[in-house]
C-alpha cells in the first residue's frame, strides 16, 4: 500500500488554461519519486507509518550513510538499494505491502483531485504587530504622533496583574509549517515528475513540500 503522501519541491507558478478557457493561476511541484527507506510496524514500533526519501544528496555523513544501509552493502561489494537521499520524511500511512525501495511518483495523483499541501514558510524575521497580525493601529489624529502602529493595550491590572500567555505581539514572523487545504490538481506530467497545483503554496523556491490527498472535498463541491 502506497503512503499517504508524496514529497516534493517548488518550482515556481505558471498559468494553466482549462478546457473550457479559464485561466487559473497554478503553483509547479517537482513531486517524487521517493523511495521507501524504513517502515514502521505496531508489533514493533507502536504504530504504522512509511518513511520516504527525496532529492539527491553529495554526500552523506556516517549515521546517514548507516540508516540508509550503504556503507554495509559497500563493504560486502554489492550495490546500494537506496542512493543518496537527501530529504528524509515520515508518513503515517497502513504498512501493509510496503517495503524498502518502493518507488512512489506521481502518478498517484491525478487531474481534479484535492490536495492539501505542507511546507516552511518564508521567514520574515521581526516584525511587528501590523504586519504579524493585520492591527490596525493608534489613531491618527487627537494628539498622537507615535501610536499609529503601536500594538495598544495588552494586559489588564491587578486582575490578573500579567500579560496573558499568547498574546498578539510583535515578534518572529513566518519560518513555521503552513498547510494549505483543498488544492485542486489542474494537470499531472508523469515524464517530468510535475504536478500543477491550482493556487499557490507555501515556502521559497526549491522548498520542501508534502503532498497528500485531501481526506474530504471542500465546501461547494460535493455533488
Amino acid at each position: 500500500m502506497a503512503p499517504s503522501g508524496i514529497l516534493g519541491r517548488k518550482i515556481g507558478m505558471t498559468q494553466v488554461y482549462r478546457d473550457d478557457g479559464r485561466l487559473e493561476a497554478a503553483t509547479v511541484i517537482e513531486a517524487g519519486p521517493c523511495v521507501v527507506t524504513q517502515v514502521k510496524t505496531r508489533d514493533r514500533d507502536g504504530y504504522e507509518a512509511v518513511q520516504v526519501g527525496f532529492g539527491e544528496a553529495k554526500r552523506l555523513n556516517a549515521p546517514e550513510r548507516g540508516h540508509l544501509g550503504l556503507g554495509r552493502l559497500e563493504r560486502r561489494g554489492q550495490r546500494p538499494q537506496l542512493s543518496l537521499l537527501r530529504h528524509l520524511r515520515e508518513l503515517p500511512s497502513p504498512a501493509d505491502g510496503a517495503a524498502v525501495g518502493d518507488r512512489y511518483t506521481v502518478e498517484m495523483f491525478a487531474p481534479g483531485q484535492w490536495v492539501d499541501v505542507r511546507g516552511r514558510s518564508k521567514g520574515r524575521g521581526f516584525a511587528g504587530g501590523v504586519r504579524r497580525h493585520g492591527f490596525h493601529g493608534g489613531p491618527k489624529t487627537h494628539g498622537q504622533s507615535d501610536r499609529h502602529r503601536a500594538p495598544g493595550s495588552v494586559g489588564a491590572t491587578t486582575t490578573p496583574g500579567r500579560v496573558v500567555k499568547g498574546m498578539r505581539m510583535a515578534g518572529h514572523l513566518g519560518d513555521r509549517n503552513v498547510t494549505v487545504q483543498h488544492l485542486e490538481v489542474l494537470r499531472v506530467e508523469l515524464e517530468r515528475n510535475l504536478i500543477f497545483l491550482r493556487g499557490a503554496v507555501p515556502g521559497a523556491y526549491r522548498g520542501l513540500l508534502v503532498l497528500r490527498p485531501s481526506r474530504r472535498q471542500p465546501k461547494g463541491t460535493r455533488d
